[in-house]
């Protein structure tokens, strides 16, 4: 359990009015109509207020991938359900990118891949997001950049399965994963792309702004990470003070990770 609150913080809280929130900062919320609700295990306690910022009402639903996720065994098998983001988890998610910060590497890119509408089933997306960040980790790598990210996935009525994943990507290697990122999802669900399954921008709307702007990109990255966590369950929203929350949808296997330099042990390690 935490023990203190999530700050509600503005950009006019935080700097006098000097600074604002990116105004076409839409977080990368998706809809998918044709594809069946999972059913909820609690009522939501606000309804959705982002605009939809990518529409797959065109896509269909390609053939699926296997259901074995790959990775951590029996934790992550088609009986590990759950519908929220605990309070512990959300405590990990936060501490991870205040260390990713303390370490080099804050998060300047927000990625969504819509992995139910790239084909990926429900039981799959452990497995093709663990490819992703991989291919991602050592596709930076080849080009002399660390990196450090968190995920959750997400799952619900014209959603469809999918991931927010926070990202450490230098501006100068961004057009190095606008180029490749397609053809890693490709290798991963043996699927040819389709238009908008990705949906990538940088936090807080413009390329360098951790470096150009450090406080206006810590205030848009708050307000990533707290869309991020909007799939939080009643009890962890009220311990953190989220003011944003919307149910976060059936999932199967993990519903969220972390990079392993700013993990649990690599934070123990550091400090």
């Amino acid at each position: 359990m935490m023990s203190a609150a999530m700050p509600r913080l503005t950009a006019t809280d935080r700097h006098g009015g000097a600074l604002k929130l990116h105004r076409g900062a839409t977080f990368g919320e998706v809809s998918i109509a044709p594809l069946q609700p999972s059913t909820p295990q609690y009522q939501p306690i606000a309804a959705p207020g982002t605009a939809l910022a990518i529409s797959y009402l065109s896509l269909g639903v390609a053939a699926h991938l296997p259901s074995s996720t790959g990775r951590g065994g029996a934790r992550n098998s088609a009986s590990r359900e759950s519908h929220a983001l605990t309070a512990a988890q959300i405590a990990n998610l936060m501490a991870a990118e205040r260390h990713a910060d303390k370490i080099g590497l804050p998060f300047t890119r927000m990625i969504t891949i819509h992995w139910e509408a790239a084909g990926v089933p429900l039981a799959g997306m452990a497995k093709a997001t663990g490819r992703f960040t991989d291919l991602m980790t050592k596709g930076l790598a080849r080009h002399g950049s660390s990196t450090a990210w968190i995920w959750v996935h997400e799952n619900g009525d014209r959603k469809g399965g999918h991931c927010h994943l926070l990202a450490h990507v230098p501006a100068a290697l961004v057009p190095v994963l606008t180029r490749l990122q397609r053809g890693w999802l490709r290798r991963i669900t043996g699927n040819p792309y389709c238009s908008g399954v990705i949906h990538s921008k940088p936090i807080g709307g413009r390329l360098g702004l951790e470096v150009g702007n450090p406080d206006l990109h810590a205030v848009n990255l708050e307000a990533a990470l707290s869309y991020v966590l909007k799939g939080a369950s009643a009890e962890a929203a009220a311990q953190i003070n989220l003011e944003r929350l919307e149910q976060g949808g059936r999932i199967i296997g993990k519903r969220c990770g972390t990079s392993q330099n700013i993990g649990a042990k690599a934070r123990k390690a550091k400090d």
